[in-house]
């Protein structure tokens, strides 16, 4: 079954009829359906499936050999943001599974195993830790920092963890597992409409920009919003949209730097209350990371200033950072080689891809997008794109098992 069709199976789990799109966060009811059919698609397909200390599912492809050693993976993730698309993550694990149907189907002798990986957490939208499994399987997230994230109803990653059949004192940096690893290629959408103006179906990727998320606290002073009068109030929501236009004009003096709030939640949440706090969760990315880390200081001068003038109280922790990511020159080079018509293209999303460059060769394939858009209901992937993306990730796969 190709790759649009195994897509299609997956098409009506986690709809979320709020936001459009799909809402599938790490180990909720729709993200645990779709680990289930990957673990039922990879057995139909004669793949030996596992579940590994941090919870990614890994499906085999074993060499005649049979052992794990100097093996080449590919894979995604299943979760995704809230209302995301259709294609981040799946089209990767979808396009794994095809290819490794391919290669089996055409008898080609392995000397490596492959393996398709689906990696938990990826999107953070739970935990607000992006790439967590991968981060803990290579050792850059601590296990006891895991442990005792909180997720917005106050489940802890140790507890969801044990409710899933995981054992929360095993999570953590996997050295044996990343030993036997040689190489690992994701294919992934394209976030963005680099391959629309290079007018190719999929291209390879040699960088990723440096990313981080920070939490920003605003504390002021809860009242009634129809008893207290405007100049005595001491308003965290104003500070908030203050602060959030300083974000961007700090970004715009800063060339092809990045800065977003996506999250904002204000505390306790009344329409007639003036809040007495305001959560709010920033993103920054720019190729260098000296620019990200002074762009995140120019932004916390500013909020505590503004929060000063408006009698409030500011707050910055950096809940994670990934540095830039240029992947394996050598590796780039042998896949253009393979793959004469994909141009290089760099991104500014982060993967697990990302993750695991800095432990293991590790490159990417990007699917066209059309519209360019991503982390929204109208991401897409034509189907004749999808082809192509599957039958490079065999040419790949098929090159680097030898």
């Amino acid at each position: 079954m190709t790759a649009v069709k195994l897509l299609a199976e997956i098409a009506e789990i986690g709809r979320d009829p709020q936001r459009g799109g799909y809402s599938r966060p790490v180990f909720s009811a729709p993200e645990l359906e779709l680990r289930a059919w990957f673990t039922a698609a990879a057995a139909a397909r004669g793949l030996d499936v596992e579940v590994d200390r941090n919870g990614a599912l890994w499906a085999w492809l074993d060499a005649p050999h049979g052992e794990r050693e100097e093996v080449v993976i590919t894979g995604s993730h299943l979760d995704s943001v809230p209302g995301g698309g259709a294609y981040d993550g799946p089209l990767g694990v979808v396009s794994g599974l095809d290819a490794l149907d391919r290669i089996k189907q055409r008898g080609h002798r392995l000397r490596r195993a492959l393996a398709v990986v689906v990696f938990p957490e990826e999107e953070g939208s739970r935990y607000n830790q992006a790439c967590l499994g991968s981060r803990l399987m290579v050792g850059e997230l601590a296990p006891e920092k895991a442990r005792a994230l909180t997720d917005s109803a106050g489940v802890t990653f140790a507890e969801l963890a044990a409710r899933h059949g995981l054992d929360p004192e095993r999570i953590g940096a996997d050295p044996e597992r990343m030993r036997s690893i040689a190489a690992f290629v994701e294919l992934h959408v394209e976030q963005g409409k680099g391959l629309v103006h290079l007018d190719a179906p999929v291209a390879v990727a040699t960088s990723i920009l440096g990313h981080g998320r920070w939490q920003l606290r605003l504390e002021g002073e809860g009242n009634h919003a129809g008893t207290t009068p405007m100049d005595d109030r001491r308003d965290p929501v104003v500070a908030a949209a203050q602060i959030i236009l300083a974000i961007r004009e700090e970004a715009e003096k800063i060339p092809e730097a990045r800065a977003t709030i996506g999250n904002l939640i204000p505390v306790p949440g009344g329409t007639n209350v003036i809040a007495s706090a305001v959560d709010m969760w920033m993103d920054v990315r720019h190729l260098d990371d000296a620019v990200v880390r002074r762009l995140v200081s120019a932004v916390e001068t500013r909020a505590h200033q503004i929060a000063a003038a408006e009698g409030c109280r500011f707050t910055l922790a950096e809940n994670s950072y990934s540095p830039t990511v240029t992947f394996d020159v050598a590796l780039q080079q042998r896949m253009q080689e393979l793959l004469p018509g994909a141009p290089l293209l760099p991104t500014g999303a982060g993967h697990d891809a990302g993750v695991l460059a800095a432990h293991v060769p590790s490159a990417m394939l990007f699917v066209r997008n059309p519209g360019g858009v991503s982390h929204a209901p109208a991401e897409h992937a034509g189907d004749a794109d999808i082809e192509e993306g599957v039958q490079a990730l065999v040419t790949v796969l098929e090159d680097l098992s030898r």
